[in-house]
């Protein structure tokens, strides 16, 4: 993790991390297969920082929302953890499942059956992995300003080359995707969904 901190995930190397203990490569895989575990006990550990909360029927949703923003701050705050978060399936680490079960919980207390809340607590994660890899790759420059400014204006460009009665929504909604509306987004995205499992929730 004292790598990762100073010098970012693409420095994690069965290698290097050998050299920071003074061994060689070799003793490491008595530990652990390969770099691919090793990064998924790095992401345990770094999902280890989610405060996990008692669920709280009368709360219940701002716990979620609570708890999703919770676990892409710790992602976002680690160089290339999220993108190991968005490359491991079902991770099954400790930390994960305390995560998932807490989720679970919630959801729960929310009154929806257990099916309802795994298939909503999957999509969660899912949006909670995607927005913190993005937000990653813009706090640790893993995402090329430079480079995304040129393609937005080629974009904008050929936007501008559409015939507007085609398109009279799709050329108006540039102004809503930017870095300052990122977190407006994500509010968004978790006000609607929790609104629809609540309304599920009342139909029982």
């Amino acid at each position: 993790m004292d790598v990762l901190a100073k010098e970012g995930f693409d420095a994690v190397t069965m290698r290097r991390i050998a050299q920071e203990l003074e061994t060689g490569p070799a003793s490491l895989y008595a530990h652990v297969s390969n770099k691919d575990e090793l990064a998924e006990l790095m992401l345990d550990a770094v999902l280890a920082g989610v405060p996990l909360p008692e669920p709280d029927p009368a709360r219940w949703d701002e716990q979620v929302k609570d708890l999703v923003h919770a676990q892409i701050r710790v992602m976002v705050a680690h160089p290339g953890i999220a993108r190991v978060a968005w490359d491991i399936a079902v991770p099954v680490t400790p930390s994960s499942l305390r995560l998932g079960e807490a989720m679970l919980a919630l959801l729960r207390a929310g009154g929806l059956e257990l099916k309802q809340a795994t298939f909503a607590g999957d999509a969660l994660g899912l949006y909670a992995k995607a927005y913190a890899y993005e937000a990653s790759g813009w706090t640790w420059g893993e995402i090329d300003a430079a480079e995304v400014s040129e393609r937005g204006r080629q974009m904008v460009d050929y936007m501008r080359s559409l015939p507007a009665e085609a398109f009279p929504n799709m050329l108006r909604i540039g102004e809503f995707f930017s870095a300052e509306t990122a977190a407006e987004r994500l509010g968004f995205a978790l006000d609607t969904f929790l609104a629809g499992l609540k309304a599920m929730a009342a139909k029982k």
